[in-house]
């Protein structure tokens, strides 16, 4: 099965900057499996989650599309990574506790998506969507970064991207919904890591190519303006989706 490829241009930036999801979301999900015996972790990316999960389950399957984002992956002896599609794994069959897609779900073909998490999963096991949209900053910076998100990179973002923007809601889980709580992910950084950050969008990565980088750069210097100094750190905070359900 193809896939659209939107990551693998940007791998190590990806890995380098993408934030680490809070431990609030691991102990939500694992709180909520009768067993922790498996985990899948699918379009896992570099496994920002992967690892995470590791802490609560006794193994977990991390399943990504482009070979390049799983060699950029941090490694975990409780985390085997494997290069093939969400829709078409190699799991067993009912072998299942958990499964997970974060920042993921909206790239899948959902039909055999959803079709291949009810083969591989457990009666009762838990199947959790995450998501998270447009970064949160102070004040200033975050009306840059809102302009450059929606006007300046907006028309690069690929299909897909609109389950992002409403939450996940066209996205249709066939199973008893189960209540999740709010949590929200968030990181101290520099304005240089939130650069960093903001140029692993797959459609940063577009805009540079197609345009080059001066859009990036008047980006960069608009945020110099309003947060001068490269060592200050602010609190960056991204909301978190959760949807669950039980199969």
């Amino acid at each position: 099965m193809s896939f659209s490829d939107h990551f693998s241009q940007v791998a190590q930036t990806y890995a380098a900057y993408r934030p680490h999801y809070p431990a609030a979301l691991v102990d939500v999900l694992a709180d909520h499996c009768a067993e922790r015996g498996l985990a899948w972790d699918a379009g896992c990316g570099n496994g920002q989650l992967s690892v995470a999960l590791a802490a609560r389950f006794e193994q977990v399957i991390a399943t990504e599309p482009a070979q390049a984002q799983l060699d950029a992956a941090e490694r975990h002896s409780n985390v085997e990574y494997r290069c093939e599609p969400a829709e078409k794994s190699t799991l067993g069959s009912g072998s299942v506790d958990l499964v997970v897609a974060a920042q993921a779900a909206h790239w899948f073909a959902w039909p055999a998506y959803v079709a291949e998490v009810e083969r591989v999963a457990k009666p009762g096991a838990l199947v959790a969507l995450v998501s998270y949209g447009i970064v949160e900053v102070e004040a200033s910076a975050s009306a840059i970064i809102t302009h450059f998100y929606r006007d300046v990179v907006g028309s690069y973002w690929p299909k897909g991207r609109e389950h992002v923007e409403n939450g996940y809601r066209d996205l249709i889980l066939p199973w008893p919904t189960v209540e999740a709580p709010a949590i929200a992910m968030t990181a101290s950084w520099t304005r240089e890591e939130l650069l960093g950050y903001i140029a692993s969008w797959s459609a940063s990565s577009k805009l540079v190519a197609t345009e080059g980088r001066a859009p990036f750069d008047k980006l960069h210097a608009e945020l110099a303006a309003v947060w001068p100094s490269t060592s200050e750190h602010h609190e960056i905070r991204w909301p978190l989706t959760l949807r669950l359900a039980r199969v």
